[in-house]
């Protein structure tokens, strides 16, 4: 369903039309310019707090090592408070150089927290080494405890600045406005994928679409669309720098298309610093991120250099090892809730305690999964089961044997592979399935076909270690809340 200007009527469309009627729009621009404001004073805010709850937590870690467990007793009061100094410094600085307070990446997450790591590693080897060179050996026991100690409550406290933006963001504050600068059917994607989860941080209030070639343009007899996605069409992409000015858009987010030029987007740029509002410039490999992307340059231009996927090699089989060891340590510590769950499941009613599902698994090859009966005729229990995820917990043995992995994509059944276009079925079979994944913690349940398959493959290709302790730890919070859907 869409609506056309000219004729504020519904008209009968595909249901897999992104363009579609947010509502009856008498005024598009008027209602719009009413209810955009500019999120600048919690930005300020938020680095603000940021800023000093790191400084707290290093100030809070320094104190507990020295008042707390002594390790510089045997140094005089001027030189503790030495190595009290370099310590603070040597860890400011490092964090000033890692860009811990950037504002681009505070509160993004993953990002935000390697780079703190990092800047704590280096602040670490930092003092140790000078400490070594003074000969201050018994400021390297001081060095060792503070620095790491500032190291977990900062992360900590970051987590918590975190949860508490995500969940202002829920209540529908802490967003950024942003214009969405496209043709239609990008724009409709971009929408869908950021208005719908608070983590993106923005609020798109704005589309401009980019004129379509005559010879592409589809039949439109009632005119131009009105919204799409709930989302109101303000103008075309001439009409950028205008409407950003008269809505005060925080940001201006531009797709792909035939008349995204480079003049015109140094242009474009220019003009928007006029207007206090960011450019941001959404690549076409726009689900390939993390350590495949880096700046090559070339004769002075700054390129986007993608580096191929990699399923083989030294990672992959360190991989394999610690996915089996910690499949295995799981079902040492969980032994006793699979007994119980066993023996409630036999007296619970007839059937077999655990069901086999095949699966493809690497390289076509079929498996055999095995997980709890956990269906319709349990009852009570089963539907707990299912909950808290209770029944995919036999999949561990998979884990163990080698048909799966820790984490991974889906399972997929008989010739669901086949679905995926532009050889992600192929890509998809690389790689083992796994126990759980991206399609696990982004809302499962929620998630349409073609939404799951694009997780499956962003996972394929931007896999990383930190990628996978990341999803183990919020799997481990979706099934302790027993929220299948998240």
């Amino acid at each position: 369903m869409y609506k056309r200007i000219g004729e504020f009527a519904a008209v009968a469309a595909p249901v897999r039309d992104p363009i579609a009627p947010a509502r009856a729009f008498t005024a598009p621009r008027r209602i719009v310019s009413d209810r955009i404001v500019r999120p600048a004073r919690w930005e300020r805010r938020y680095e603000v707090s940021v800023l000093c709850c790191d400084l707290l937590c290093l100030a809070l870690a320094n104190l507990i090592v020295a008042v707390g467990y002594h390790p510089t007793a045997g140094l005089a009061d001027g030189q503790r408070v030495a190595v009290l100094v370099v310590c603070t410094v040597v860890a400011v600085l490092s964090i000033s150089v890692q860009k811990v307070w950037d504002r681009r990446i505070l509160g993004s997450g993953p990002e935000e927290y390697r780079r703190i790591v990092r800047a704590y590693l280096y602040a670490v080897a930092a003092a140790a080494i000078l400490a070594y060179s003074l000969g201050a050996d018994q400021a390297r026991a001081y060095i060792f405890g503070a620095l790491p100690l500032a190291l977990v409550l900062t992360l900590t406290a970051r987590k918590v600045l975190r949860i508490m933006v995500l969940r202002a963001r829920k209540r529908g504050r802490c967003l950024r406005s942003v214009l969405v600068v496209g043709n239609a059917e990008e724009t409709h994607e971009l929408v869908s994928r950021t208005n719908g989860s608070e983590e993106s941080g923005w609020k798109v209030e704005g589309v401009c679409l980019a004129p379509v070639p005559e010879e592409d343009a589809p039949p439109a007899p009632h005119g131009s669309p009105v919204a799409i996605d709930d989302v109101p069409v303000l103008g075309t992409d001439a009409d950028i720098i205008r409407i950003t000015e008269v809505h005060k858009f925080d940001a201006v987010a531009l797709l792909p298309s035939d008349r995204c030029s480079c003049a015109r987007m140094r242009r474009l740029e220019r003009e928007l610093e006029g207007v206090g509002a960011d450019l941001l410039i959404a690549p076409v490999l726009i689900d390939v991120v993390g350590p495949r992307l880096y700046i090559s340059p070339l004769a002075g231009l700054p390129l986007l250099q993608m580096s191929a996927p990699r399923y083989s090699g030294p990672a992959w089989v360190v991989k394999n090892i610690v996915d089996r060891i910690l499949a295995l340590l799981i079902l040492v510590v969980i032994s006793p809730v699979l007994v119980l769950v066993a023996a409630a499941i036999r007296f619970d009613g007839p059937g077999p305690v655990l069901l086999r599902r095949d699966r493809v698994g690497r390289d076509g090859r079929t498996f055999t999964m095995y997980v709890f009966r956990g269906d319709l005729e349990a009852g009570r229990l089963g539907r707990f089961l299912r909950r808290h995820s209770v029944d995919e917990l036999p999949e561990l043995f998979n884990v163990v044997g080698g048909d799966m992995a820790l984490v991974g994509p889906r399972a997929p059944v008989g010739s669901e592979p086949v679905r995926y276009g532009d050889g992600g079925g192929v890509c998809r079979l690389v790689v083992k399935p796994g126990f759980t994944g991206l399609w696990r913690i982004g809302g499962r349940s929620n998630l349409s076909w073609e939404e799951a398959a694009r997780a499956d493959l962003r996972y394929i290709e931007n896999w990383s270690f930190a990628m996978d302790l990341l999803i183990l730890c919020r799997t481990f919070g979706v099934v302790v809340r027993g929220d299948r859907t998240c």
